[in-house]
């Protein structure tokens, strides 16, 4: 009988492993953003996702209903308990609700010196429900801008982080060089929310080599964009595991959420903003050589 490698372990050639993206993120009952969005979005470009759930809360496609936050020694044990045996390529982060939270993330990051941290500073849900509070929004700026790769706001984030609304696109590169202020070394300002046919998204890098990069496409007439925020910066991690630069990684995160709200578009799912189809075109688990090093 004939073995599949893809399936069989003894045919693995040995010294190899999974990409691995972390996930510190809040949980979503309703299945279409946070946590469970992050995970789909992984096993879809051949990753090995984990978690470390910073909050549960009870939402679905009309709102969010409640919010429980995980206590940070808690949130602090399970990053731990995966860094520590498996290690991860890269961590995307999400909702973190409270300035303890965030001081946890902060310290995990300097422990373990990840070489990617996507950073979706999540404050606002699709509903428009506010899930973090004005303190944590400054504890946020200061104790992890600087400690992140990349940030992916969107409009409506990006207004209050720098205290002014984004109206046109004209304005992006200027409120994307006001982000990198702040002390964020990249930052990708999401254009969805904009009122227009067209869908912006401008990414822009400091330093001595600092760049913009502007993508266009056409909007996707749908009602099932929830998770849409949480899907790209996980498929940006996913693909910054897998080797890519950021730029390449940011352009074909795009095109697996563009991909992912057109295949999705007709189902319903719930009465309110549905999820994406993130498993419209599902890679399979990609092997990466174990370095000198080791997992870590």
């Amino acid at each position: 009988m004939t073995r599949d490698p893809a399936t069989d372990a003894s045919a693995l050639p040995p010294g190899f492993r999974y990409a691995r993206v972390l996930s510190i993120a809040g949980s979503d009952s309703g299945g279409g953003a946070g946590i469970q969005a992050d995970l789909k979005t992984f096993s879809a470009l051949g990753c090995y996702g984990m978690t470390a759930i910073t909050a549960i809360t009870a939402q679905n496609t009309l709102g969010v209903n409640a919010i429980h936050g995980v206590p940070p020694d808690v949130l602090r044990a399970q990053i731990r308990a995966v860094l520590d045996d498996i290690g991860a390529d890269a961590i995307k982060i999400g909702m973190l609700h409270s300035p303890e939270v965030v001081a946890v993330v902060a310290q995990a990051l300097d422990d373990y010196r990840i070489a990617h941290v996507v950073l979706d500073p999540v404050m606002v849900a699709t509903s428009g429900d506010r899930l973090m509070a004005q303190e944590t929004v400054q504890v946020l700026v200061k104790e992890l801008f600087d400690r992140a790769t990349l940030i992916t706001p969107n409009l409506d984030e990006a207004a209050l982080l720098l205290g002014r609304p984004i109206n046109h696109a004209a304005e992006f590169d200027s409120a994307t060089r006001d982000l990198l202020a702040l002390g964020a070394p990249a930052v990708l300002l999401k254009g969805g929310h904009l009122a227009s046919d067209e869908v912006v998204d401008v990414l822009a890098t400091s330093g001595d080599h600092g760049s913009t990069q502007r993508w266009a496409s056409p909007r996707i007439a749908s009602r099932n964009v929830h998770g849409t925020g949480c899907t790209l910066s996980s498929a940006i991690a996913a693909h910054l595991a897998l080797g890519l630069s950021l730029p390449q990684a940011v352009a074909e995160a795009r095109t697996y959420v563009l991909a992912s709200i057109a295949a999705g578009a007709t189902a319903r799912t719930g009465a309110g903003h549905g999820p994406l189809n993130h498993a419209h075109a599902p890679q399979v688990m990609r092997l990466l050589p174990i370095g000198e090093g080791g997992l870590r």
